[in-house]
């Protein structure tokens, strides 16, 4: 019997060459010279295969630092906003059990969001990426995710309250729902802005209101209406 460690879809998860486990050390530590510091979130970017969440003619460009295009007008974001989004949902006190994530995507930030917390709800307003996140996802072993195409302004309301919101595309303004969804202590990560410039905001339900921190400028696509 053939052992397991070595078969073909292993090989494939590994990776070799420029998708291989010793370029993504590399990643990793750059990350972490950029100022990631959780060592959990990197170990969930380590140990999560990029290169099989986008088209096979790019997957040597997977471990670099940069975003890529995954279709249909959308990209997969660079390593570093992915670690620092994650880092910003996990930074708080509070044990992280429920995330919603709005832009399911190709379904990498899924993946490392899968690996934290308890459970993820993931809205994709575009039903032909998230067709294939949801049979990527559970293919390589990510299988405690709920999925919904719908509209991500409107956020998950039968499944509220949410410890984590992480947003992956850009509004002009805060969605009040996505702020009313949130449990106590729970944090919303999310860019803000338009075409003249984006910022992170990170907005925590405290026991007296909400705080807001606005942090890095960023770019992302625009945040839009759905589904389709």
């Amino acid at each position: 019997m053939a052992d397991p460690k070595f078969s073909p879809k292993s090989r494939r998860r590994e990776g070799i060459g420029m998708t291989s486990m010793r370029t993504r050390r590399r990643l990793i530590d750059r990350l972490r010279a950029q100022g990631i510091a959780n060592e959990k979130v990197l170990s969930a970017l380590l140990e999560t295969p990029r290169h099989l969440f986008i088209d096979e003619v790019l997957a040597h460009k997977a471990y670099e630092d940069t975003a890529l295009p995954i279709g249909q007008s959308q990209t997969i974001s660079q390593p570093f906003i992915v670690a620092l989004m994650t880092e910003f949902i996990f930074a708080s006190d509070i044990t992280v059990k429920k995330v919603l994530e709005i832009g399911t995507g190709c379904g990498y930030q899924t993946a490392i969001l899968s690996q934290l917390a308890a459970w993820i709800f993931t809205i994709e307003r575009i039903a032909s990426l998230q067709a294939e996140a949801k049979q990527r996802l559970p293919d390589l072993g990510y299988r405690n995710i709920s999925y919904l195409n719908g509209d991500g302004y409107l956020g998950w309301e039968s499944n509220q309250p949410f410890d984590g919101i992480i947003v992956t595309a850009a509004p002009e303004v805060v969605p009040q729902a996505l702020i009313d969804q949130l449990s106590q202590g729970g944090r919303l990560v999310i860019p803000v802005g338009d075409g003249g410039g984006q910022r992170l905001r990170v907005i925590t339900r405290t026991a007296w209101g909400f705080d807001e921190q606005q942090r890095e400028a960023v770019r992302f696509v625009p945040m839009l209406n759905g589904p389709c």
